[in-house]
C-alpha cells in the first residue's frame, strides 16, 4: 500500500478484513509476515516471483522471525504501537494464494506461521519505517512455540502453562490451551475439538431387545441388552447409537442413529423412536419385538453434559426429549441438591407427550427442580396445571416469565426450526455460545468459512456415473453411496453429495472437519499434523480403504 496509512484499533485504513469470522477483531488487527520466510518458501517450493502480501499479511517486514518474536512483545512502527497477540490461524485461503493446497500444513510444520498484532496506540505508518522493540513479552514464549503447542502432536504441560500465563495472548488461543490443560490423555487434540471418550467397541455388535415399551401414541422405547446379559459399557448422557438394519423391501442394509433416553450406567441401553414416514422408524415400530437381535454401534456423540456447577436448563420439543431425558437422569445421579435443574418441554397434547410420568417422578426427587410444559394443541381432557402449564409453543419470553436463570447452561434438542429459533433467542438474551449446547435431528450445520451460504439441499448421490469403490454411509443424512475416485477426499465427496460439512484448512491442520466413524478405515494424504482420537477421522485429507460409516 503506497504512502502512509493509519493503523487503527481494528485494522489498517483501506485494508479491512473480509471474513470477520476467522480474521479481524482487536487481537487480530494486523497480520505480519517476514521477508526471510518468503526466501525460505522460494527455496522450498522451487518457485520465484512472489509478491509482498501473497501470504495474506498486512505488513511484510525484515526480521521479526517467528522463532524469535514472543507473544506480548511490543514494537513501535512509525507513530503506532503494536503488541504481538497470537500466531496466524491457517486456513485454505493461503493455499489458494500460493497455488499450493498444502500450504496451511506447511506453514505450521516449517514453524513459519506469521503472527497477529493488536494496536496499543493508533498512528500513521509507512514503508521504510524502523521497527523498534520497546517491551518484552512475559514468559518469553515465541510465536513458533505457541503455534506448535496447539497444532503439533506434543503438548508438554509446563509449556502449556507458561504460554497460558501470557496476558496478551488472545482469548481464543487461551481457550484452546485451557482445553489442552484440562483434557485427559485420550487421544486427539482437545485444543481444536472437544474430546469424547473412545468408543467402547468398533463397528457393530449384536445386542438383544430386552423390552419394548409404549411411551405415547407415536413413540416406543426399545431396551437393549448384551447377548450374555452382562452389563453394557456405561455411556455418556446425550449420546446416540447407530443401527444397521434391513427393512423389508430394501435390497441392502441401511444405517440409522437414535439418541439414548435411559439413565447412564443401567447396564442396558434404551432408545426411543417416533414413528414417521422413514424406513428406519417404521421398521422399529412394525418389526422389532422383544427377543430380536440388532446390529448396534457403541455409544457416540459429543452432545453431553459439561462439567459445571451452574444451573441447567433442558429445553426440548417432540422426540427431542430423548437425549435431554438421559441428561436429567444423570443429573439426578450426581445428587447435587443445590443445583437448579429446569425441564422445559413442548408437545402437541398429552397423547403425544412421551415420558410424562417418568419425568414427573424423576423431578420429585430433587428439591431445586422446576418443570415447564407447553402444549401447542391441547385437547379437552388435557388439564392445565396437571398435564401441562401453558398453551402455545416454547418461547424465550415465557421461559423468562417462569424465572429461568440467565446464568444457566442450556441444552437444546428438537426440530430444526425449534433449535434455530431458540438458539437465536438465547444469544439475543446475551447467553454466551459456550453455554448453549444443541443436538439436531439429521445432519449438523455446515461451516464453510468465507463462502456464502447456499440453499440447503437434500443429500443425494454425486452427479455422473456411480463410483466403484467401497460404500460410504453418511449416517445423519441417510445416504449410502459408493466411493468415487474422482474425488480427492471424503470432504470433497460429501460436498458433491450436498452433505453438510465443516472445514477450514482442508489439509489436516485445524480439525474443524473431524468426524466420528462408526466403522471402516481410511488412508491419509497428506498425513495430518496431529491425528484425531480413536473413532474419529479428518475427512479433509482422508479417503476410504474399506466400507465406512460417518457421523454426517
Amino acid at each position: 500500500m503506497p504512502g502512509r496509512v493509519m493503523a487503527r484499533r481494528l485494522n489498517l485504513d483501506g485494508d479491512g478484513q473480509g471474513d470477520l469470522a476467522g480474521h479481524g477483531g482487536e487481537h487480530r488487527a494486523v497480520m505480519v509476515y517476514q521477508i526471510d520466510s518468503y526466501r525460505h518458501w522460494e527455496e522450498h517450493l522451487q518457485r520465484h516471483g512472489f509478491e509482498y502480501g501473497q501470504f495474506g499479511e498486512n505488513l511484510t517486514v525484515e526480521g521479526l522471525a517467528d522463532d524469535e518474536v514472543c507473544i506480548g512483545d511490543r514494537y513501535r512502527i512509525g507513530a503506532a504501537l503494536f503488541e504481538v497477540t497470537q500466531p496466524r490461524v491457517t486456513c485454505y485461503r493461503v493455499g489458494i494464494r500460493m497455488n499450493e493446497p498444502r500450504m496451511p500444513s506447511l506453514l505450521v510444520s516449517h514453524r513459519r506461521p506469521g503472527f497477529y498484532c493488536r494496536i496499543i496506540e493508533e498512528g500513521e505508518i509507512g514503508a521504510g519505517d524502523n521497527i523498534v522493540k520497546v517491551a518484552d513479552g512475559p514468559e518469553h514464549v515465541t510465536v513458533a512455540e505457541v503455534d506448535a503447542l496447539l497444532y503439533l502432536p506434543s503438548h508438554p504441560r509446563d509449556q502449556l502453562e507458561r504460554a497460558f500465563r501470557v496476558p496478551s495472548l488472545s482469548e481464543g488461543w487461551k481457550g484452546s490451551l485451557r482445553a489442552l490443560l484440562e483434557a485427559s490423555d485420550q487421544g486427539g487434540n482437545a485444543g481444536l475439538v472437544a474430546p469424547t471418550p473412545a468408543p467402547a467397541w468398533s463397528g457393530f455388535r449384536t445386542l438383544r431387545v430386552a423390552e419394548v415399551r409404549r411411551e405415547s401414541d407415536h413413540v416406543r422405547s426399545f431396551v437393549l441388552e448384551a447377548e450374555d446379559r452382562s452389563p453394557l459399557p456405561t455411556a455418556l448422557a446425550g449420546q446416540f447409537l447407530v443401527f444397521r438394519i434391513q427393512p423389508q423391501g430394501h435390497p441392502s442394509p441401511i444405517v440409522r442413529s437414535y439418541s439414548m433416553s435411559g439413565p447412564p450406567g443401567a447396564g442396558t441401553y434404551r432408545i426411543s423412536v417416533k414413528r414417521d414416514s422413514g424406513p428406519g422408524s417404521q421398521y422399529f415400530h412394525d418389526s422389532v419385538k422383544a427377543g430380536d437381535s440388532l446390529q448396534v454401534s457403541a455409544p457416540r456423540g459429543s452432545f453431553t453434559l459439561a462439567q459445571s456447577a451452574r444451573p441447567v436448563v433442558l429445553l426440548s420439543a417432540g422426540i427431542g426429549a430423548t437425549p435431554v431425558l438421559s441428561m436429567l437422569h444423570e443429573l439426578m445421579m450426581r445428587a447435587d441438591p443445590a443445583r437448579e435443574i429446569w425441564w422445559c418441554y413442548g408437545a402437541r397434547n398429552s397423547r403425544e407427550h412421551p415420558f410424562a410420568d417418568e419425568v414427573r417422578e424423576t423431578l420429585e426427587n430433587h428439591s431445586k427442580s422446576r418443570s415447564f410444559v407447553v402444549y401447542s394443541a391441547p385437547e379437552e381432557r388435557d388439564r392445565v396445571g396437571v398435564d401441562y402449564d401453558a398453551a402455545g409453543h416454547l418461547r424465550l419470553s415465557s421461559l423468562q416469565e417462569t424465572g429461568v436463570p440467565q446464568e444457566a447452561d442450556f441444552y437444546l434438542c428438537g426440530p430444526e426450526a425449534f433449535l434455530d429459533e431458540m438458539s437465536s433467542a438465547l444469544k439475543a438474551w446475551e447467553i454466551p455460545s459456550s453455554r448453549i449446547h444443541s443436538e439436531a435431528f439429521g445432519a449438523g450445520p455446515a461451516m464453510t468459512p468465507g463462502i456464502a451460504a447456499a440453499p440447503t439441499k437434500t443429500p443425494h448421490p454425486p452427479p455422473g456415473d456411480a463410483g466403484a469403490g467401497p460404500a460410504v454411509s453418511f449416517i445423519r443424512s441417510g445416504l449410502t453411496v459408493p466411493w468415487d475416485l474422482r474425488f480427492a477426499s471424503l470432504l470433497e465427496f460429501a460436498e458433491a453429495c450436498d452433505v453438510p460439512v465443516r472445514w477450514s484448512c482442508r489439509v489436516g491442520v485445524c480439525h474443524n472437519c473431524q468426524t466420528g466413524t462408526i466403522s471402516g478405515s481410511v488412508k491419509y494424504d497428506p498425513e495430518p499434523l496431529d491425528r484425531p482420537g480413536e473413532g474419529d477421522v479428518l475427512i479433509c485429507c482422508a479417503t476410504p480403504l474399506s466400507k465406512i460409516e460417518l457421523d454426517l
